[in-house]
């Protein structure tokens, strides 16, 4: 065959390309809807809502925040994998989904191989937080009228097997105190309760929290986390009071395994980018976030480090839900 005709040969091929190319839509081309497994006004929606809002000024398209609460997180997952994995379904995870697939039996998904990574975006510590018309001012406080008191006081959460539990189960296991768990389909449910008396504690993410504390609303007595938060420097670390005491919760933005690899490599750059932002930073650090700003990569590492530590704890703490 002559050059010419090779030539011939190879530009309706050549054409034929580069309009698929044409063709083909760069992402994001329509809304991405991001499903959290919390109700509005808990953590993870107030960080959803940020980061819908600074990927529509950077993309042009919108986040679109859906709540699934319900079952500690596990609603979420299940909605997030019956949709198509073309990359426009996405979803906040949690360490409160970390803990509820380690209690719950026989669930339709495997939290680590059915989801793959976009980013981590930062950590954030509970705050322990009581009605102001429970008479304690204090952790120390709070043991003894527990301890007084065996099985009168209740402490609400987002969900049985929730992040909120798990603090209140490692709470009453360090201090041999018996205060009663209270489910709720989310953690707002949970607050509007400790604020009505219905159950007398709670815990709940600093941001979630804060606004209650600030308005007098509820007492915090202390933070889960190993050192005290600088949002709410004068509360000290329950660990303090508790040897061993440390628990905190993470947010980070995952989507159904099988999307594909340059739409979560795409994601994941514009997510860390915008974590990294000193004005977004400042935003999250504001509400108590401390920023991480994982890869996708770092992301892998952090859930396989979460899986062990969670499971570990779950175990020790005999958390089991039947």
């Amino acid at each position: 065959m002559s050059v010419l005709k090779l030539i011939a040969a190879a530009l309706p091929l050549a054409f034929g390309a580069a309009a698929a190319s044409a063709a083909q839509p760069e992402f994001p081309d329509r809304p991405i809807r991001l499903i959290i497994g919390s109700a509005p006004g808990s953590g993870p929606d107030i960080i959803s809502r940020l980061v819908a809002e600074r990927l529509y000024a950077a993309w042009g398209q919108r986040v679109v925040v859906d709540s699934r609460p319900g079952v500690a997180g596990i609603i979420s997952a299940e909605a997030t994998l019956r949709a198509n994995p073309d990359g426009y379904t996405w979803m906040m995870l949690t360490s409160q989904l970390f803990v509820a697939t380690s209690v719950y039996p026989d669930l339709k998904f495997h939290l680590d191989k059915d989801f793959v990574s976009i980013a981590l975006i930062g950590s954030v510590p509970f705050v322990q937080m009581v009605n102001p018309q429970v008479p304690v001012k204090s952790i120390q406080e709070l043991i003894a009228l527990a301890k007084k008191s065996p099985g009168k006081l209740r402490y609400g959460s987002a969900g049985a097997g929730a992040s909120e539990h798990l603090c209140g189960v490692m709470f009453n296991r360090l201090t041999g105190t018996d205060m009663l768990h209270v489910p709720y389909k989310g953690i707002a449910q949970a607050i509007a309760d400790t604020m009505a008396n219905e159950v007398q504690l709670t815990y709940a993410v600093v941001p979630a929290a804060r606004p209650q504390v600030e308005a007098g609303r509820l007492r915090a007595l202390g933070v889960t986390s190993e050192k005290r938060s600088q949002a709410l420097p004068n509360v000290p670390a329950i660990g303090e009071v508790v040897p061993g005491y440390a628990m905190f919760g993470w947010y980070s933005i995952v989507a159904p395994g099988g999307t594909p690899e340059a739409v979560l490599a795409k994601a994941s750059a514009e997510v860390v980018k915008l974590t990294r932002e000193p004005e977004f930073g400042e935003k999250l650090k504001a509400i108590g976030i401390d920023i991480i700003a994982g890869t996708r990569s770092d992301l892998d590492r952090f859930r396989a480090g979460q899986r062990k530590l969670i499971t570990d704890l779950v175990k020790s703490a005999g958390v089991e839900i039947r």
